[in-house]
C-alpha cells in the first residue's frame, strides 16, 4: 500500500470519529499520540515508555475501557515519567478528545493493521504523516494552513538556496517544520556522500544541523512528530523567537521561513533588545531578526515569505527595509500569486537574501519575478504544482532549466540573468528603489487586468458589495410589493 493510500485511510477514519465530536485538527493531535506509540515499537525505543503503556498492550487489549482508562492515564502522565526529551516534548499538556472508547480501540487496530512499508521496503511513515499535515491544512475550518506553507514552494526555495552539508539551518517560525525537512531530503538526494558520512559529521546532521522555533503548542507537537518521523533528533523550541529566548538564534549558514501573518496581540510591541527598529507588525520584527541571524561571512543566506505590506509600510517598515539591503544582498523579490495561503486574498512574495560581510551597500540592484499578474486562480480546481516555478527558475539561475536544477550550486551570476528574456522578469538598481522611498511594491507587469482587478478590490469586497446591492433590490421589491397592497 502507498502513503498515499494508507493516508487517505487514516484520515478517512475522522469521518468515523465525527460523532464522537472530534474536529479533523484535534484528529490530527489524537493520531499523533496514538501513531508515536506505533513509532516507538517500530523504531525500537519503547525502552523509554513503561511496559503498560506500549503499542502492544493496547493492541491486545480487548476490554475497551480498560485500554482507553490507560490510555489516558498515559497521556497525563508520562512526560513527566518518561526518560527520553522526545517522548516529554510530544506529551506535554496532551489530553485525549475522544469519549468513546470503541473509537479508541477502532484508531489502535485500523493503525496496527496498515503496512507501513512499500514493496521496495521504504519506510514511509514520514510521507505519510506529512501527507496527514497537508490534508488537515486543506480543512479551512482547522484553521492549520496558516502554518503549512505549500510543498511546490518550500523545495523550490530549498533548491534555490542549495544548503551544503556541514551547514546549520534554522526556521524561527516553523510550523510543522516542513522547510527543515525538505532541507534534508534535498540533501540526501543530492550529494551521495551523505549516506558515507563519519558517525560525528552523521550525528551533526541529524542533531544539530537544522532547528526551529514554535509559538503555539499543537504546531510544535506536530513538528516534533514530524521530524521524528522523518529520521530527524533536531531541536525545536517552543516560544517566541520576538521575545527575549530569540536572542540566542543566530550564527546560522541559512534561514528559510514563512512567519505568521499579523500583527501581536495588543498591536504591542516585542521586548527584544537587541532589534533595532521594533514594530507591531511582526511579518517586520521576524525580518529584521532572520537577516541579523545570519553569519556575516559574505555566503549566509535566506528566503523568506512575507506580505505585501512588508514591501511598503511605511515608517519602521522603510527603515527596517532599508537596513537589510544595507546589510544584505537582497538579490531577488518572487511575487507570488494570491491564493495559495490559507487567507483568501493575501497577497505574498518571497525575499531571497544573501548576509554580506559588511553592514552597508550589499544590494546594489534587485531582481523581480511576477508570477502574479495573469497567472490561473490556484485552488481545488488548479492545484498549486511546481510546474508554475519553471519560468522563475530559468530566470533566478541565469538559464539553467527545470531539468538542470541538481547541478545548481546557489550562485548569483547577475550577467548571465540578464540574458534571460522574460517579461515577468526585471531588474531595478538601488538608486532606483531609493528614489521611490526603499518602497519594494515594484516589479509587477504594468497589465490592464491588473488595474481592473485593484479598482474592484479583494473578493472580499466584491462578495460584499454585492450583499450590499441584493439588500438594496430587495428592499424597493419590499416597497413594490407592500405598494401594490
Amino acid at each position: 500500500m502507498s502513503a498515499q493510500e494508507i493516508a487517505n485511510k487514516l484520515w478517512n477514519l475522522c469521518n468515523v470519529l465525527r460523532d464522537d465530536g472530534v474536529t479533523y485538527h484535534q484528529y490530527l493531535n489524537e493520531l499523533t499520540y496514538i501513531l508515536f506509540l506505533k513509532l516507538s515499537e517500530v523504531k525500537d525505543f519503547e525502552k523509554h515508555i513503561p511496559e503498560e503503556y506500549r503499542w502492544r498492550s493496547f493492541v491486545e487489549d480487548t476490554n475497551n475501557l480498560a485500554a482507553f482508562e490507560r490510555y489516558k492515564n498515559f497521556l497525563v502522565n508520562i512526560s513527566s515519567t518518561s526518560t527520553s526529551n522526545a517522548i516529554q516534548e510530544i506529551y506535554t499538556n496532551a489530553a485525549t478528545s475522544l469519549r468513546k472508547p470503541v473509537n479508541f480501540n477502532t484508531l489502535v487496530q485500523s493503525i496496527d493493521d496498515l503496512d507501513w512499508y512499500e514493496e521496495q521496503d521504504r519506510d514511509v511513515m514520514g510521507d505519510i504523516y506529512e501527507s496527514l499535515l497537508e490534508k488537515n491544512a486543506g480543512e479551512k475550518k482547522s484553521g492549520a494552513g496558516q502554518y503549512f506553507t505549500p510543498r511546490p514552494l518550500i523545495n523550490v526555495a530549498i533548491e534555490l538556496m542549495a544548503p551544503k552539508l556541514g551547514e546549520r539551518w534554522n526556521d524561527p517560525a516553523c510550523g510543522t517544520f516542513g522547510f527543515m525537512i525538505a532541507c534534508n531530503d534535498y540533501l540526501r538526494s543530492k550529494h551521495n556522500e551523505y549516506y558515507a558520512l563519519s558517525k560525528k559529521d552523521r550525528e551533526f546532521q541529524l542533531q544539530e544541523a537544522f532547528s526551529g522555533v514554535e509559538l503555539v503548542q499543537d504546531a510544535h507537537r506536530l513538528a516534533l512528530m514530524n521530524a521524528r518521523l522523518h529520521g530527524l533528533e533536531s531541536t525545536i523550541y517552543y516560544g517566541d523567537t520576538l521575545s527575549d529566548f530569540g536572542k540566542q538564534l543566530k550564527g546560522y549558514d541559512g534561514v528559510l521561513a514563512n512567519p505568521p501573518f499579523g500583527t501581536k496581540k495588543g498591536g504591542e510591541k516585542p521586548n527584544r533588545d537587541d532589534l533595532t527598529y521594533l514594530s507591531s507588525n511582526k511579518q517586520l520584527n521576524f525580518l529584521q531578526h532572520i537577516y541579523r541571524s545570519l553569519k556575516t561571512d559574505g555566503r549566509a543566506r535566506a528566503a523568506v515569505v512575507l506580505p505585501d505590506n512588508v514591501l511598503f509600510e511605511d515608517g519602521d517598515g522603510q527603515k527596517i527595509r532599508k537596513d537589510l539591503m544595507n546589510k544584505c544582498d537582497l538579490h531577488t523579490i518572487l511575487r507570488l500569486p494570491t491564493g495559495i495561503f490559507y487567507a483568501a486574498g493575501v497577497k505574498t512574495n518571497v525575499l531571497f537574501f544573501t548576509r554580506g560581510k559588511t553592514e552597508t551597500k550589499n544590494t546594489k540592484q534587485v531582481w523581480f519575478y511576477d508570477m502574479r499578474t495573469n497567472m490561473p486562480s490556484f485552488g481545488k480546481r488548479t492545484p498549486f504544482t511546481r510546474k508554475a516555478f519553471h519560468g522563475f527558475i530559468k530566470a533566478y539561475t541565469g538559464g539553467i532549466t527545470e531539468e538542470t536544477l541538481t547541478a545548481y550550486d546557489g550562485s548569483i551570476d547577475h550577467k548571465k540573468r540578464a540574458t534571460i528574456q522574460d517579461e515577468r522578469w526585471q531588474c531595478i538598481s538601488r538608486a532606483d528603489i531609493r528614489a521611490k522611498n526603499d518602497s519594494l511594491d515594484i516589479g509587477l507587469i504594468a497589465d490592464e487586468s491588473i488595474t481592473k482587478a485593484e479598482d474592484i478590490g479583494e473578493p472580499i469586497d466584491i462578495a460584499k458589495e454585492a450583499l450590499a446591492e441584493i439588500k438594496a433590490i430587495t428592499k424597493e421589491l419590499n416597497k413594490i410589493i407592500k405598494a401594490l397592497g
